[in-house]
């Protein structure tokens, strides 16, 4: 199965260099094409990436229910709403990159794209964005689904709400990256991606809104890299993010993505450890 994925990908590097991909679109979209595919074998990545984001909000309705929601000036669509999508940014795309990072480097594939003419950021962006159109998809069938469901409506700042998702949708894929390096095969990748996905679950307002938390705790539960993204979404349903709270979500987002790309450039790994 490692071989037959490897050629698959490899197959993928041969086309990038073919008719209508010489440009860097093309060239990711080809390899795009090839990881889509490898992503519908990978049984366990898919159903984790596709149905898990899908399920978990529904699983917490009943704790959101019973939350102390008074003077917070939430509801429950304003926090179910925004924790589902940032429940698909931590399945689908976040954690189901880590998986893909590590197991393309484990198969040499990366360090054979590496000899095409596919670029180091191409690469790595062309694996990702299958992932980052399921997380999309994901993100709009939650909409539609808990604006029926628990009244959510529609955005009060909808400019809010694309920003995060923009940003998350960014972000995620370079910490994904990141992650991948403190994996020494496949089977760990996973488990290297478990310390940032619980903290990202019960610090950054999905589980649990910051606007509950103790002060202390939820200022430093700001500083956390998926909160600015939640915060973003959660005011643009809201309407009521002040111009601070936006440009310091802002910030730290932006933050967070220019570091971890920084670390991807400096010690993103192409090849096992041996």
């Amino acid at each position: 199965m490692a071989g037959g994925k490897t050629a698959g990908v490899q197959r993928a590097g041969v086309e990038t260099a073919g008719v209508g991909t010489t440009t860097a679109l093309g060239r990711m979209r080809a390899l795009a094409r090839a990881e889509l595919t490898l992503l519908g074998r990978a049984k366990a990545t898919l159903f984790a990436a596709v149905l898990v984001p899908l399920i978990l909000p529904f699983s917490v309705r009943s704790g959101v229910d019973q939350m102390d929601l008074a003077g917070t000036g939430l509801s429950v669509g304003s926090i179910l709403l925004p924790s589902s999508i940032g429940f698909s940014l931590l399945f689908a795309v976040y954690s189901a990159l880590v998986s893909v990072y590590a197991a393309r480097r484990e198969e040499l594939v990366l360090k054979r794209l590496r000899t095409g003419e596919l670029r180091d950021m191409e690469i790595l962006a062309g694996a990702a964005l299958p992932s980052v159109a399921i997380g999309v998809v994901q993100c709009l069938v939650l909409t539609a689904a808990f604006g029926v469901a628990v009244d959510a409506g529609a955005p009060e700042a909808p400019h809010l709400a694309l920003l995060g998702l923009l940003l998350g949708l960014v972000m995620c894929p370079a910490l994904a990256a990141v992650t991948a390096n403190f994996s020494k095969s496949v089977e760990g990748a996973q488990v290297a991606a478990m310390p940032l996905m619980l903290v990202s679950m019960f610090g950054s307002g999905t589980f649990i809104p910051l606007e509950v938390l103790p002060d202390r705790l939820a200022r430093f539960c700001e500083l956390l890299p998926l909160t600015p993204v939640i915060t973003l979404i959660r005011g643009g349903w809201t309407g009521d993010l002040s111009a601070y709270e936006t440009l310091g979500a802002l910030v730290t987002a932006v933050a967070w993505t220019v570091l971890a790309v920084f670390a991807v450039r400096r010690w993103f790994r192409w090849e096992p450890r041996r």
